[in-house]
């Protein structure tokens, strides 16, 4: 039985549905009114890689505590879909709800959950003939019973239509017509208290709630990238259709010309060819794409590492190998991009945890293009991108002006010598010209071929290790000035969890479960690699570092061996690879596990 009091805005709410039925724009109707009624909430939607007919999964979690990562158990389900039923009903923990369309009545064989039966259909095809129609409006009728089960707030459900509907004001009567239906039959014919319950409050105030892919598109724009060039993959789509939404509202000239060009190119070869290009003529270009995509770039990546040219890659990583799950999410290209291409490489990776650091680390993967001139990887993947997620409202300096680091002039060719792959200030970083600059001066080859320090073809092995040398100590060199890793280091403990990218919120859930269980530890999100002196440092302060992941083959664990020189036995992995976003509970179980292996949990009990 329901508590006397319900818990309000601490709750799971999930929708099952078919794939191409227009639930996904009442699913996300009911998520944006929570997020304005003031709750924080996060929105994973689980669909299948095909058009139309199968199972699709939309899960909200509210939580006025602010813990938005994904969380096992459902206390609302709506169930529209008699293909997953079952799966439905057995994920609604015992005094949740269900509701569904008993038009066609069903036994769900559970006596521990509240499942409300609603004609959906009938009462559909009582005030609509038009097939489509009855389809879609079934979605605005669960939206409405909503409102009266759990106190979705009507006021605010319509302003959302209203506003969804703007551009098409005859669609907005039929809509409420439909949420009023749904809203008014379960106020009249269900008697029912729901042990959860959604409430007006203020824990939203001054933020937002956008995808990753959105924001790393705006960040596109706010950088000064002007060529975008791809060929669509999920699930990097959507990156290149914002950036092209916001480039038509803020790169329209006076004279109402756009600067901005978007190719969608025949593969991904050509993608990253023309960016290559475009970057090389001075333009800031770039390409989003998905681990498929990578694999089919390495060669020209290398072209680019070698050739020193300047590139942004937005990699939104998905499920693997091969086509693997496209859409699903995983973390499992970090080896793939640290040392993308054949030969000795090695390249700047951004690792994003939320849309705002997709927001600000596209803008900083830019300046960093242009400084080292070399390809950035901005390593987002499915959920980060293709959800919804509520952070801080963005912030821009409108003083901010873009590196792009050591370009000669007109001027600066006329009084110093050029060469184009030399190292000139010690830094590793050569200068380098735009096409144009001068009728007779820092015209130089670009070859991928080995090549002395004006551009020069060579065959020279002296002078090629000299400077894959060189290259080398520029890439490594940026360490410091990439995105430092956030540690947090409260617990006096030798252990710590080591995560990067979309896990933080599951991870740093499940910490504070495993501290309220006299298991405190402290924590290290990496941002960026090559890492930063902070890292070692870290790991030289610990006896274990739970290394959490989404891949199989704990890749980051890899990368941390190789690269930041942490001996093995410190670093446990800790991988997970089912392809949906982490939850805490996930964590707490994988991180004592572990513990138990090591013999580390005892050894706590022995010691208090």
């Amino acid at each position: 039985m329901p508590p006397s009091e319900p818990v309000v805005n601490e709750f799971v709410l999930k929708f099952g549905t078919v794939n191409g039925s227009g639930s996904a724009s009442a699913n996300l109707l009911c998520a944006k009114a929570l997020f304005r009624m003031g709750i924080p909430v996060s929105a994973k939607n689980i669909f299948p890689s095909n058009i139309q007919g199968l199972p699709t999964w939309y899960e909200i979690r509210a939580s006025q505590a602010g813990h938005t990562g994904r969380r096992e158990g459902v206390d609302v389900m709506v169930a529209m879909n008699p293909q997953s039923y079952k799966r439905d009903s057995a994920e609604v923990l015992p005094g949740g709800i269900l509701i569904y369309d008993s038009t066609f009545p069903r036994d769900f064989g559970r006596d521990d959950i509240h499942v409300v039966g609603i004609p959906i259909a009938r009462i559909v095809a009582k005030h609509w003939t038009d097939t489509r129609q009855r389809q879609l409006f079934k979605n605005l009728l669960y939206v409405g019973a909503l409102i009266s089960l759990i106190g979705l707030d009507n006021e605010v459900v319509e302003a959302s239509i209203e506003q969804a509907f703007k551009s098409k004001p005859k669609l907005i009567a039929p809509n409420l017509k439909a949420l009023h239906l749904g809203r008014d039959w379960v106020a009249e014919n269900v008697d029912m208290r729901a042990r959860v319950r959604a409430a007006r409050t203020d824990k939203t105030d001054g933020k937002i709630m956008i995808t990753g892919n959105e924001a790393a598109g705006l960040g596109a724009v706010y950088a000064g990238a002007t060529v975008a060039t791809w060929y669509p993959i999920t699930p990097s789509t959507s990156l290149v259709e914002n950036f092209e939404r916001h480039a038509e509202r803020f790169r329209r000239r006076e004279d109402g010309t756009l600067n901005a060009a978007v190719i969608q190119a025949e593969d991904e070869l050509a993608a990253i060819g023309m960016a290559i290009g475009a970057s090389w003529n001075g333009a800031r270009s770039f390409t989003a794409t998905s681990g498929p995509g990578i694999s089919l770039m390495e060669e020209f990546i290398g072209l680019a590492y070698f050739a020193e040219i300047p590139l942004v890659l937005f990699n939104v990583q998905r499920g693997g190998p091969s086509t693997g799950m496209p859409t699903r999410t995983q973390q499992s290209d970090i080896l793939t991009c640290a040392y993308a291409s054949h030969g000795d490489t090695g390249h700047i990776l951004l690792m994003p945890s939320d849309p705002s650091e997709c927001f600000t680390m596209a803008v900083d993967a830019f300046d960093f293009a242009d400084r080292y001139q070399t390809p950035i990887f901005v390593m987002s993947d499915l959920d980060v991108g293709m959800n919804d997620w509520v952070v801080d409202a963005l912030e821009w300096d409108d003083a901010r002006r873009p590196d792009r680091g050591k370009v000669m002039d007109a001027a600066m060719l006329e009084e110093a010598e050029f060469a184009r792959y030399r190292d000139v200030d010690g830094d590793g970083i050569p200068y380098r010209t735009y096409p144009g600059t001068h009728p007779d001066k820092g015209a130089y080859f670009t070859r991928g071929t080995s090549h002395t320090d004006t551009g020069g073809y060579t065959e020279d092995a002296r002078i090629h290790a000299e400077m894959l040398d060189r290259i080398k100590r520029k890439i490594d060199g940026a360490a410091e000035a990439l995105p430092q890793p956030v540690v947090s280091e409260d617990a006096a403990t030798r252990l710590a969890v080591v995560s990067f990218g979309a896990t933080d919120l599951a991870v740093r859930e499940g910490l504070d479960l495993l501290a309220g269980e006299g298991l405190a530890m402290n924590h290290m999100r990496l941002r960026a690699f090559p890492f930063a002196k902070a890292v070692k440092e870290f790991a030289d302060r610990h006896d274990y570092l739970f290394v959490i992941e989404q891949n199989r083959d704990s890749q980051m664990r890899h990368l941390l061996l190789a690269e930041a020189e942490i001996a093995h036995e410190k670093l446990i992995a800790l991988p997970n690879m089912d392809g949906m976003p982490l939850t805490a509970a996930w964590v707490r179980h994988a991180v004592r596990e572990a513990m138990g292996r090591l013999g580390l949990l005892s050894a706590r009990i022995s010691a208090e």
